[in-house]
């Protein structure tokens, strides 16, 4: 390729990312420049997906949609209200009470400096103590004007203003509530709106997200919609359990403040994985400042210990489930982004935000990689994820993955279902010509090492369909043994056989295992068995039955040929032939069958074992019929 062509597909491919960055820094600016208003519209957004259910549920019962609607926005804003008004409370009290804990605080300091005799962290924090206590109890000395000064000592001079009028007073008690009234205000409208023309905004959205593709809009909306709602509900009642749960635990133990420090709790757990551990701070502190001995900190150490567990890893799993479609990282990366950007606000709205990307990155490919990058689904499929580490060469991963696999279904469907169908992908690539003699060895290599580190493993004995070949897989040893001849099981009777290359190799090895795991011994052969200069010395004693493998592309001649020279090779013995994925040449290579050029042709690993098994089963049966 000359220069210019490369130049060519360059530029565009450059300034397409050159203008991907552009639009990504405008939307950024725009979503922190514009968060004074798009905060309130996104907690009015958030709010109508809580109260939805109850405006439905109130609907239900026949009444009007206004009144449906007032009553969920003024129960809303009353609950609101009343948790700030006790918060305000609460934390008025315990600054009132601070004083009176200082000196058990100060006392269990220097208890631990006392044991850890050094001169650290817990001295200077004793320091800050002391001079905390010095300046709450200091007196309030003025320095009036006697005549005792010296003469030639400057005079203090004290500027007095003037007492501030009404007016000024209501301005200086209102100026700091204007802020968060007008937000609060802006939020009960949207919601207000949101709530009472929902179904009118609903059609407005799918008329721009495309109407001509109702059926996938609609199901972007649904599945946003399902979810958001869900997630908002069952978080804030798990939330809001697990406050009232250490409120009340804090009650019992003794701290002060409990339903602050519960309150605290619920609001922090919206925080994700750090949340809980934050709440626990505050209390645990004053519980150390009020306690005569540490019992208290232990308690309440515990409290916090025993609960979080419990509603992080038993209820939010069994609640949640598959509710959210967020990755772990997707839901840190969120968390820190939208914090950034909006502040606290954004960190209580990045979970959903970022969930909003998801779906809609489900439902519109140019966003594909919203879904890709933050959903909770595998980046790749294991049929993908199986080649890309037979590519590396990294038959560890692989390994791992196969394991988990085993845990519920047999060693056969791994092989069929993510095995093969990854060699069938590096089958595609390679006749397209991008793979190279060294990749396709490595590839041969690995499904080598992949296949010894499986040939321990062992299905659990279960129940199958008649006829279905995993029941005989699924037998325990002694019972498949007894339905196989001896012979069959003492040598190597079965030969498995490559048809072209390394990959045909690699299906070779999977098929003689699965066979040994029968009872029936097999051996397999390397990718160069049916050359000319290696077929003259290819060791069939003993071979009862071949196994042909494919799944490179072959022609029907190509096969024919290969079966003929097995033929003068090993007349009496039978040839299957195994396409694997190859349904097209299945319907031709079939009708070598009736001439008696081979026994049977199978496209999966499941109809080849299930007829190499039944030959073994029933060889003299079919002895004598070759014979006649």
């Amino acid at each position: 390729m000359t220069e210019t062509a490369r130049s060519r597909i360059a530029f565009p491919a450059a300034g397409s990312a050159v203008s991907t960055v552009l639009l990504v820094v405008v939307v950024i600016a725009a979503l922190y420049f514009a968060r004074e208003v798009l905060v309130p519209i996104s907690l009015a957004i958030l709010l109508s997906f809580v109260l939805a259910p109850l405006v439905r549920l109130l609907r239900s019962w026949y009444a009007p949609r206004a009144i449906a609607v007032g009553f969920s926005i003024l129960i809303a804003f009353v609950g609101i209200f009343s948790l700030g008004a006790l918060m305000v409370s609460q934390v008025n009290q315990l600054a009132g009470d601070l004083p009176g804990y200082q000196s058990t605080l100060h006392a269990k300091i220097q208890s631990l400096r006392g044991a850890a005799a050094g001169t650290g962290t817990l001295e200077r924090a004793s320091d800050v103590l002391h001079d905390l206590g010095r300046e709450l109890n200091k007196p309030n000395n003025g320095s009036p004007l006697t005549s005792d000064n010296p003469p030639n000592k400057p005079i203090t001079v004290e500027v007095r203003q003037p007492d501030p009028g009404a007016l000024q007073t209501l301005v200086s008690l209102i100026a700091p509530l204007i802020h968060p009234l007008t937000t609060t205000g802006i939020v009960i409208i949207f919601a207000i709106f949101i709530l009472m023309q929902r179904e009118d905004l609903r059609n407005r959205l799918i008329r721009l997200a495309g109407a001509q593709d109702l059926q996938r809009t609609t199901a972007a909306l649904d599945d946003a919609g399902r979810r958001l709602s869900r997630l908002f509900l069952t978080q804030l009642a798990l939330n809001a359990a697990f406050g009232f749960v250490i409120g009340i635990g804090l009650w019992f133990i003794g701290v002060p403040s409990a339903p602050l420090w519960g309150m605290l709790a619920m609001i922090l757990r919206f925080v994700p994985y750090i949340g809980a551990l934050i709440s626990a701070i505050f209390p645990l502190v004053l519980s150390a400042a009020v306690g005569p001995d540490w019992s208290m900190v232990m308690w309440t150490a515990a409290l916090f210990a025993i609960v979080e567990p419990i509603v992080g890893h038993v209820i939010e799993p069994m609640l949640y489930g598959q509710s959210t479609g967020l990755s772990p990282v997707a839901v840190i990366t969120s968390a820190t982004f939208w914090t950034w950007l909006w502040g606290p606000i954004g960190l209580i709205l990045a979970t959903p935000l970022t969930m909003c990307l998801v779906v809609i990155g489900r439902h519109v490919d140019r966003l594909k990689f919203f879904d890709v990058m933050f959903g909770d689904k595998p980046a790749l499929k294991p049929e993908e994820l199986v080649y890309q580490r037979l590519l590396a060469g990294d038959p560890v991963e692989a390994a791992e993955q196969a394991q988990q696999f085993l845990k519920d279904k047999p060693l056969l469907s791994y092989y069929q279902d993510i095995l093969v169908e990854g060699l069938i992908l590096a089958q595609a690539d390679a006749e397209k010509g991008l793979l190279n003699d060294e990749r396709t060895l490595r590839i041969r290599d690995t499904v080598a090492e992949i296949v010894d580190d499986l040939d321990a493993w062992e299905d659990i004995p279960k129940a199958a369909p008649d006829g279905d070949c995993a029941n005989s897989v699924s037998l325990p040893i002694d019972e498949r043994n007894a339905q196989v001849p001896e012979d069959w099981q003492k040598t190597k009777r079965v030969l498995c056989i490559p048809g072209l290359g390394q990959l045909d190799e690699a299906i070779a090895l999977i098929i003689a295992q699965l066979v040994e795991k029968q009872g029936i011994g097999a051996r397999a052969e390397g990718s160069n068995a049916l050359s000319i200069s290696r077929i003259l010395s290819l060791d069939t004693r003993d071979v009862a039955l071949i196994c042909i493998c494919y799944i490179e592309n072959a022609t029907s001649a190509q096969i024919r040929y290969a079966v003929r020279r097995l033929r003068r090779k090993v007349p009496k013995a039978f040839i299957v032939t195994a396409l694997v994925g190859k349904e097209d040449l299945l319907n031709r290579v079939e009708e070598f069958v009736p001439v008696g050029i081979l026994e049977s042709a199978h496209r999966t690993l499941h109809g080849t074992l299930k007829q190499i098994v039944e030959m073994a089963k029933h060889s003299e049966k079919w002895t004598q019929g070759k014979a006649a």
